[in-house]
């Protein structure tokens, strides 16, 4: 059902069975899915590729101008995948020169006033806690949770299975799955996370022992990885880690840090 009180450009593809409320508005060169509910007031930007089943918000702005000084009006997109929930008042800009596209995976949730910036690619059952700010060409891999109120640099790679805690500037990589204290530490593995998504016992244990050596042997970087790899049994899992440091660009999250008996 498409309100009389929405506006709807007549070249917008609008799938079968999808709901837009009153005052929403859609423009031209727009793709909305099947069963899609589009709420009162949203902001659908040319550009936008909205796949099947996602609620979007009240007020909220999807493939809205890039926030970039550069920005000279390319044409770009910005493409969210099957089954996304995007909360009030949250911001997704699409693509620049860079890339041409921002890119939102499925099954995600961007809570209430986020924002994901030009060119960034977040991936599949992630959940983007409210106030959380991605900057330009951010990469997020799969079931990350990213804590309210959270930035993130720009160029920043966060790896599967990460856990941001709230109130955090994350200026770091962050390898797979481990979280990430608001101070920027590396403050253990996402256990609760990895055990709720089926990991074994033992994948667990392989992820700790790798990130024992990484985040807590007093070694910088590269010796940690050539020691977990010399002295760990081969992983799909370990591999994932070593190899995700190794190839970091601004280098990783800060290891493990002590508190003093007075803190």
């Amino acid at each position: 059902m498409i309100s009389n009180l929405a506006y709807v450009h007549p070249d917008a593809k609008i799938g079968e069975n999808v709901t837009i409320e009153p005052f929403a508005y859609i423009a031209a060169n727009v793709e909305i899915g099947d069963g899609c509910w589009i709420g009162p007031s949203a902001s659908i930007h040319s550009g936008a590729r909205i796949g099947k089943n996602c609620k979007i918000h009240s007020f909220a702005s999807i493939a809205c101008t890039p926030q970039d000084l550069k920005f000279r009006g390319e044409e770009s997109t910005a493409v969210i995948g099957d089954n996304c929930e995007i909360r009030e008042c949250v911001t997704i800009s699409r693509g620049t020169a860079s890339t041409g596209t921002t890119i939102l995976g499925s099954n995600n949730l961007v809570m209430a006033y986020a924002h994901v910036g030009h060119d960034c690619v977040v991936g599949s059952n992630c959940v983007i806690v409210n106030g959380v700010s991605l900057a330009g060409e951010v990469h997020v891999g799969d079931w990350v949770v990213i804590g309210g109120h959270s930035a993130v640099h720009q160029w920043t790679h966060i790896g599967d299975h990460a856990m941001i805690q709230g109130m955090s500037g994350v200026t770091k990589d962050v390898p797979p799955y481990v979280t990430v204290s608001n101070e920027g530490h590396f403050a253990g593995i996402n256990k609760v996370g990895l055990s709720r998504r089926n990991f074994s016992h033992e994948q667990i244990m392989a992820i700790h022992d790798v990130c024992r050596i990484l985040f807590q042997s007093d070694l910088n970087y590269i010796n940690a990885c050539n020691k977990a790899e010399e002295e760990l049994p081969q992983s799909a899992e370990r591999d994932y880690l070593i190899n995700f440091v190794r190839s970091s660009q601004r280098g990783c999250i800060k290891p493990y840090q002590k508190k003093s008996k007075a803190e």
